[in-house]
């Protein structure tokens, strides 16, 4: 196998180790927003209301906002078992991008028919998402930034082609590097129009904020633990705190085990890994450049992203993807010095001009991986039940699409959204254990072999790719 260009350039082990010797192991996000976000009370006995959303992150929230400000009158729970947007949705890398199917080359391969009409609707939903911050004046560090995809190898600069999208902008080298100065950005691609930047664990409590101004009773601490109900009844939710009945429910309970089994096996969670830099001086963001503040991504199976915070300071994260045996979800798996150190390595490799920069914090978070790369949506109880998982790592902006597709379908609306075949259509879902492990591991191992060869994939992806099934980051 070729090494890449992040094990032929390393830099020394004291720059690695200097940088993380005081590294924090804590979200930078929560962290940030602990001392000013609002708690919400734990419910205190059972409750009847007229919708339900189960889970306090970006589709709950904004599922439950929908709700209430399409029918004002009625009473609309949120229920959360810790606190808004402790998991994924405050901790993640803070990219919200346009598109809603885990990027065009997914759609292409899974509804080539419907590529225009997704790549349409994911403009759109991104434009509504920024006028919902402006309109609403949330505090969301909301940057309009675009994209920057990046080839580091020169294999990747092959795959640079020019597309059907007039947006996007296939640069050299020398385009490349004006933009942003690394010695192993070898060209790259520009979307100005899909992605913005934004402070995930602001947006959580920004959206939060604005629910329950509007009137939805937002309860944290509050666990469902079960779901039933009969026809013409009303559904019972069963939670720590009492029971708890609603005419229609949204469950938005991303990686964590579904209460409808039916999706047992539609998600495994996956670990994602991420460092912070402290604050750039004006000297260190000048030796790089970045005056556009786009959002970075390269091109490899396993990829890195990157962008600058409102305080200049850089986050790094992605490339090894990580799947714990058995799929449980542990606060111990988010300590992995072995992935860190290997971030840091490839941080100062992609730039070696901040050698000194120390990273201030480090942390994980789990996506929930479904094998199309992208959200479904399932249902249940004649359609008042509606849900939503498996986006995979590309949720940010995704999960506000999403919660119009729960609305409509709750509504009994045919919409272009609910008649989409993503939509529509189920994922495969992943085996049971052990094969799961297995097959997960072979899938990461020849990811990263077909990255030390020059991208091809071998027998193994491309019966996958054949199959329909996948495992990303």
């Amino acid at each position: 196998m070729e090494p890449t260009i992040f094990e032929t350039h390393r830099p020394a082990a004291k720059i690695v180790d200097d940088a993380l010797r005081d590294t924090k192991l804590g979200c930078f996000w929560i962290e940030d927003v602990a001392d000013t976000a609002a708690r919400y009370p734990a419910l205190e006995s059972g409750k009847m209301a007229d919708d339900v959303v189960v889970g306090g992150g970006y589709a709950g929230l904004w599922t439950a906002i929908k709700l209430k400000t399409e029918h004002p009158e009625r009473r609309v729970l949120l229920l959360e078992a810790k606190r808004v947007g402790w998991a994924a949705s405050g901790r993640n890398g803070g990219f919200c991008e346009a598109s809603i199917s885990h990027g065009e080359p997914n759609a292409e391969a899974r509804w080539p028919d419907e590529v225009g009409t997704l790549r349409r609707l994911g403009y759109e939903n991104l434009d509504a998402i920024e006028r919902f911050v402006t309109e609403h004046k949330l505090d969301v560090d909301f940057e309009r930034t675009g994209e920057l995809s990046i080839a580091n190898e020169p294999h990747q600069v092959e795959w640079l082609e020019e597309g059907d999208d007039p947006h996007h902008v296939v640069l050299n080298a020398e385009e490349t590097q004006q933009r942003i100065k690394s010695p192993t950005f070898l060209g790259g691609e520009f979307s100005p129009r899909d992605n913005a930047n934004l402070h995930p664990a602001k947006l959580v409590a920004e959206l939060a904020r604005h629910a329950a101004e509007i009137g939805v009773e937002i309860h944290e601490q509050t666990r469902v633990t079960g779901l039933e109900g009969q026809s013409d009844e009303p559904i019972q939710l069963t939670t720590t705190h009492g029971t708890v009945s609603a005419e229609r429910v949204a469950l938005c309970t991303n990686v964590f085990p579904s209460l409808l089994k039916r999706y047992t096996f539609h998600t495994v969670p996956v670990y994602d890994y991420v460092l912070m830099t402290e604050p750039l001086t004006d000297e260190q963001l000048a030796s790089i450049g970045w005056e556009g503040r786009e959002g970075l991504a390269d091109m490899a199976n396993q990829f890195h992203y990157s962008r600058l915070t409102k305080d200049n300071r850089i986050l790094w994260g992605g490339y090894d993807a990580v799947y714990f045996a058995g799929g449980r979800i542990k606060a111990e798996h988010e300590d992995r010095m072995e992935t860190h150190r290997k971030l840091a390595s490839h941080f100062f490799t992609t730039f070696p001009q901040l050698a000194g920069v120390k990273f201030s914090h480090r942390w994980a978070g789990v996506i929930d991986t479904s094998t199309r790369f992208c959200a479904f949506f399932g249902q249940a109880h004649d359609g008042r039940v509606q849900y939503v998982a498996g986006f995979t790592g590309l949720g940010v902006g995704a999960t506000h699409f999403a919660a119009d597709v729960i609305v409509d379908r709750l509504e009994g609306r045919v919409t272009e959204r609910t008649e989409l075949q993503m939509v529509k259509e189920m994922p495969l879902p992943f085996p049971p254990e052990p094969i799961a492990s297995m097959g997960i591991n072979m899938t990461r191992w020849a990811l990263n072999r077909a990255d030390h060869n020059r991208g091809e994939r071998n027998v193994l992806l491309k019966t996958l790719d054949a199959l329909g099934l996948g495992f990303d980051s």
